[in-house]
């Protein structure tokens, strides 16, 4: 059985490096991208099972990236990885195509619980925001 494929986007070195190493055990990590326009560029051939999205990243942002994905006929799960903790947020990813939201913060614990939840079908929210209205 084949790992599932997963492609990062994050304007922070730091955090794709971080990631990376946190999900290559138990992931197949098919791109570490640094920008919105790359993954546009890109999801086509690299073909992800989920696709983890900054916020922000400068244009197009993560939400963008998200919306022209599922315009475009995407069927990779998105999660937004993400420092913003606002529950307009939360529902502005959801509703351009997102089907988790993982604050920065609690990344350890949410992060594989969320591309676990989004790949049997379910949303994830981080739990520091489960509750809120969106």
């Amino acid at each position: 059985m084949s790992k599932t494929s997963v492609l990062l986007a994050d304007d922070n070195s730091a955090v794709l490096s971080h990631v990376t190493k946190m999900l290559e055990r138990d992931y197949q990590v098919v791109g570490a991208l640094g920008d919105g326009a790359s993954v546009l560029s890109k999801w086509t051939v690299l073909s992800p099972d989920v696709i983890i999205l900054d916020v922000s990243m400068g244009e197009p942002n993560g939400i963008e990236v998200a919306r022209r994905l599922r315009d475009a006929g995407c069927n990779s799960k998105v999660i937004f990885l993400t420092i913003y903790e606002d529950p307009d947020l939360v529902g502005a990813a959801m509703e351009a195509g997102g089907s988790g939201y993982v604050v920065k913060s609690r990344m350890g614990a949410d992060l594989i619980a969320a591309i676990r939840a989004v790949l049997s079908g379910k949303l994830f929210v981080s739990a520091r925001l489960q509750g809120a209205e969106y």
